[in-house]
C-alpha cells in the first residue's frame, strides 16, 4: 500500500537490541519526560513474549518504565501460579520472566482504575485504565505482533486497548459496553461476548482513547516486533507451537498504519517448509481481526494507506 501521502512505516529485518534503537530513532519523535513502555511481560509459561534481552537497549535510551495491567481472566487450578489477575501473582510473573529488578515497572491498575474520555461512543461511553497511566507524560506501545484467540491477531490497537485497560476496562471492551464490572464468570458467556464487531469495535475505540490522552500530553508513538509469531497471543499460557519464520520490527507514528502492514506482511508470506502462515491467517479471518483496523480508520485514529520505508537499506 504505496502512497506517497500516507504515513510511513518503518521496517527492519534485524531483530536485535541495537535494531530497536535504530528504528525508534528514525521516527524522529523524541520520547520526552516521564516515559511508559507499554508492552506484555507474557503469561507465566509462555514463552513467546519481547525478552528482556531484546528490549534494554532502547529502554535505556528512554529512561523508560515497563507498564503493565492486570488481566480479567484465571489459568486453570494446574496453572494458577501463572495467573496475572491479581498484582501479586502478576509481580511474581514479572520477576521470573526477568524484567525485575532489570527494568522499572509498573502495573498501572495495582492502586485503582480512572476513566478517561472516548471519540468514539459507538459501543463505549469512556475507557477504564489504571490510574499510574497519570504519571506519565510519552507513551510508546511496544507491541509483539502475533495471533490472538479472540482478536485474530494482537499488534499496536490491542496493545493500547486491552493492553492498557484496568480488569473493569478489559471487561467493558471485551462485552462491547455490557459490563463495567469484572465478572469472570459472566464475562465469557454468549450474552456478553457474542458481540465479536462490537468488541472490535471497542478495542478501536479504547485505542483511540489513550492515544488521545498522551497526544495531549508529551505523545505516543508505536513499535512492532514480528518474532515468536504463534497462533496464540502472549496472555495464552499455553500457546500453539510457532510455524512463522521471524521477520523483523516495524515502527510508526501512526498505530493504524502499523497494524496493517504487519498484517499485509502475513498475506504476503510463502508457504515453505520452515514458514507457514495459513494457520494465523485462518485465525485472523475467522475473527474477522482486521474490522478493529477498519474501525480504526473510520473513527479517525490512523490509515491503512503507508508507505514503506526499509531502514536496511
Amino acid at each position: 500500500m504505496e502512497n506517497k501521502n500516507a504515513p510511513t512505516v518503518y521496517l527492519t529485518r534485524e531483530i536485535s537490541p541495537e535494531s530497536l534503537v535504530k528504528i525508534y530513532k528514525a521516527l524522529g519523535v523524541e520520547a520526552q519526560g516521564r516515559v511508559a513502555v507499554k508492552m506484555s511481560t507474557g503469561e507465566g509459561s509462555n514463552p513467546n513474549y519481547l525478552k528482556p534481552e531484546l528490549i534494554k537497549n532502547l529502554i535505556a535510551e528512554v529512561d523508560g518504565t515497563i507498564v503493565e495491567c492486570n488481566t480479567a481472566y484465571g489459568n486453570a487450578p494446574e496453572d494458577v501460579q501463572d495467573d496475572r489477575n491479581n498484582s501479586a501473582n502478576h509481580w511474581k510473573v514479572i520477576e521470573r520472566h526477568g524484567f525485575t529488578p532489570t527494568f522499572k515497572v509498573d502495573i498501572m491498575d495495582e492502586e485503582g482504575e480512572m476513566r478517561i474520555p472516548v471519540q468514539d461512543s459507538t459501543h463505549l461511553k469512556y475507557d477504564i485504565v489504571g490510574t499510574h497511566m497519570a504519571n506519565y507524560d510519552f507513551m510508546i506501545a511496544l507491541n509483539h505482533f502475533k495471533g490472538h484467540p479472540m482478536g485474530g491477531y494482537g499488534g499496536a490497537l490491542k496493545n493500547l486497548s486491552i493492553g492498557c485497560g484496568s480488569q473493569n476496562g478489559k471487561a467493558y471492551i471485551h462485552s462491547a459496553g455490557k459490563m463495567e464490572k469484572l465478572d469472570m464468570e459472566k464475562l465469557w458467556t454468549p450474552e456478553y461476548i457474542g458481540n465479536q464487531d462490537g468488541f472490535l469495535e471497542s478495542m478501536a475505540a479504547a485505542a483511540q482513547a489513550v492515544v488521545n490522552y498522551f497526544e495531549k500530553k508529551q505523545g505516543i508513538i508505536y513499535i512492532s516486533v514480528m518474532n515468536n509469531m504463534s497462533i496464540d497471543c502472549d496472555c495464552v499460557d499455553h500457546p500453539e507451537p510457532v510455524k512463522l519464520e521471524d521477520y523483523g520490527i516495524l515502527a510508526s507514528t501512526d498505530p493504524v498504519a502499523l497494524d496493517q502492514a504487519c498484517i499485509d506482511i502475513i498475506n504476503q508470506q510463502k508457504v515453505t517448509a520452515k514458514n507457514d502462515p495459513t494457520d494465523l491467517l485462518n485465525r485472523i479471518d475467522q475473527q474477522h481481526g482486521v474490522h478493529t483496523i477498519e474501525h480504526a480508520e473510520k473513527i479517525g485514529l490512523g490509515s491503512r494507506q503507508y508507505t514503506l520505508v526499509n531502514i536496511d537499506k
